[in-house]
Formats: C-alpha cells, sequence, structure tokens
C-alpha cells in the first residue's frame, strides 16, 4: 500500500476586538510608560484591572497607578522557546508582583540561565522602544539593578490623552495534516491529472473527496471511482469582502460543483464569467494549470469555467443542495 501522504499547515489571521474603559486605560497607561492597576472593593489593588469587582460584580472605577518594579513571587524556565514568544532564546516566565500591587502580573523575565533567577527577587520593566497600547508595551521584565533604563518610560509613540480602544492580535495555528489512505489517493490522482473518488458499498453514493466510511450507512467507501472534471454548479456564494492573503481581487464566485458521477459537491471557484452571471444548475468545466505547476493539491485545478452546455435540470441535483 502507497504511503498516506502528510502536509504543514498553518490557519493565520488578526484578531481584532474593542477593549472598553477599563482594559483601555490599562493599555493607553502602558503607551504612556505607566503600569495602572485598580483597587477591588476588597482593598487588594489587582493589574491588570478586572472589569468588573470580583465580589461587588459592580464595574471597576478606582483606578491605580503602581510602579514600574515588583518582586517575583513564582517563575518557570522555557529551555526551548516557540514561535510568537518574547524571545528567541531561553528565558524565564515570571509572576511579578508589582510596587503597589496585590496581585501578580504574567510576563517574560529576561535571564540567561535558571541560576539568574529565583523567587522574592527584583525586577523591573523594560519598556518597549516603540509602545502602541499592548501588553508588549511591556517587552519583559529584567533584573533590578537600581539604575534607570535608558529609554524614558513617559515617551510614547502615540499623542497622549488619545484612549487605546482596540487591539490588533495576529492569532496563527501551525499543525501537521495527516490525509486518510483514501485522501492520498485522491491527492496522487491529482498530480496525475484526474480526480479519484470513492463509492459506499451499501448507498452506492460517490464521494469526493473521498472518506474512508459511509456517513449514511457507516461502512468503508471500497470501490475507488474515477470522475469527469466537469459538473453542475449547486449553490454558490459572491466574495465581496477583501480579506488579508486574498490572491483574487472581488468580486469572485466560491461555488459547490457536483462533478458528473459524483454525489457529493465539493467547493471551487468559479472564474472567466461575470460573478452575476454565475448561477444554481450552470454547467462547468475544470481549468487545470500547467502540468509542470501540479503537485499533490486540489490547486492544481485553477478553478472552474462555464463550458456552454444547457443549464442542469434542477430534478438532476437537487438532492445535493
Amino acid at each position: 500500500m502507497s504511503r498516506t501522504l502528510s502536509a504543514p499547515v498553518t490557519v493565520a489571521f488578526d484578531y481584532t476586538r474593542s477593549v472598553g474603559p477599563v482594559l483601555g486605560r490599562f493599555l493607553t497607561g502602558l503607551r504612556d510608560g505607566q503600569v495602572v492597576g485598580a483597587r477591588t472593593s476588597d482593598g487588594r489593588v489587582v493589574v491588570p484591572p478586572p472589569e468588573f469587582d470580583p465580589v461587588t460584580h459592580r464595574a471597576t472605577d478606582d483606578f491605580v497607578e503602581v510602579a514600574d518594579t515588583g518582586t517575583v513571587t513564582s517563575w518557570t524556565w522555557v529551555p526551548e522557546p516557540v514561535a510568537a514568544q518574547p524571545f528567541d532564546r531561553p528565558f524565564a516566565f515570571a509572576l511579578v508582583t508589582l510596587d503597589g500591587a496585590d496581585v501578580p502580573l504574567l510576563h517574560a523575565l529576561d535571564v540567561t540561565s535558571p541560576a539568574d533567577v529565583s523567587t522574592g527577587m527584583r525586577v523591573r520593566v523594560r519598556w518597549a522602544a516603540e509602545r502602541v497600547g499592548a501588553i508588549t508595551d511591556i517587552a519583559c521584565f529584567e533584573p533590578d539593578d537600581g539604575f534607570e533604563t535608558l529609554a524614558g518610560a513617559r515617551s510614547s509613540t502615540t499623542e497622549a490623552g488619545e484612549m487605546v480602544t482596540g487591539v490588533i492580535t495576529p492569532v496563527s495555528l501551525d499543525y501537521q495534516y495527516a490525509a486518510s489512505p483514501e485522501e492520498s489517493a485522491f491527492y496522487r490522482g491529482l498530480a496525475e491529472g484526474r480526480i479519484l473518488g470513492q463509492r459506499c458499498p451499501v448507498c452506492h453514493q460517490v464521494y469526493v473527496p473521498p472518506r474512508s466510511a459511509c456517513p449514511v450507512d457507516g461502512v468503508a467507501t471500497t470501490d475507488e471511482v474515477e470522475l469527469a472534471d466537469r459538473g453542475t454548479v449547486t449553490t454558490f456564494c459572491i466574495v465581496n469582502v477583501p480579506f488579508l492573503g486574498q490572491r483574487i481581487t472581488p468580486p469572485y464566485v466560491s461555488a459547490y460543483v457536483l462533478l458528473d458521477g459524483a454525489d457529493i459537491a465539493f467547493l471551487h471557484l468559479i472564474l472567466d464569467i461575470p460573478a452575476e452571471e454565475v448561477r444554481m444548475g450552470m454547467r462547468v468545466e475544470a481549468v487545470w494549470k500547467p502540468r509542470e505547476e501540479w503537485g499533490t493539491t486540489i490547486e492544481n485545478i485553477s478553478h472552474f469555467r462555464p463550458t456552454g452546455e444547457p443549464d442542469a435540470d434542477y430534478d438532476t441535483y437537487r438532492n445535493h443542495l
């Protein structure tokens, strides 16, 4: 049996959120070189400030500026940093109770080895060279040597008085996708210019991309079926909104195409026709990329385009919507 295929996959996007008046006050303080906490009804000063008092549940409104120096209350060593962590070399994560606060703040501590960090050690904030109103405005903590930092904490790259109202956080998930034997056969077929599906031995439904088991009958799909590279548009969406990483200028159409001989439609692009002219029942055919660009990927098919045939009768695809 041929080896199953696998490939690295990254899902990434920028997450944008509004922060409200409480976190906005905290982030605005960071941008301006201040650490702002809040006093709760039990008298404790908490950093970052909670939006609501944990005892009374009322909105927080008693803000307190605390020092940018503090004490390590606990820590852990990071011998092998991963992507997006504060450093690309070993460092520590530490819970630091800032002077004037009662609850510790978690952040990176820049030390060269575990021997250089201990519970109870004094540390101070190292401010980022450019601050925008985010937790990363605190670049890290560093051992407090008693000297002022080189960059003035009160300097700012944003006009003072302008409140931070939102943050943009890049989100990225990296993982290794392992294809099933049936999917591997499908991708190898694409590398040969063929579209392969699997048929259920009970209901005889043909699935493309193939599935290892029929979701209707719960049995293994045992029969490999080669399908035509033309079919019928069942449903579609006109994409008008631009987004990060978009390769095609809107408007364009993303549609479910029911290949001839298949019972499940699959998603692909419809091009070579004005978006407003795409319709359910339209007959389309695959447009393959040049052979030298083929790999084991569905992107071997650049898109689908109209064949010029009469539209399919609704009864031929209504059960596949």
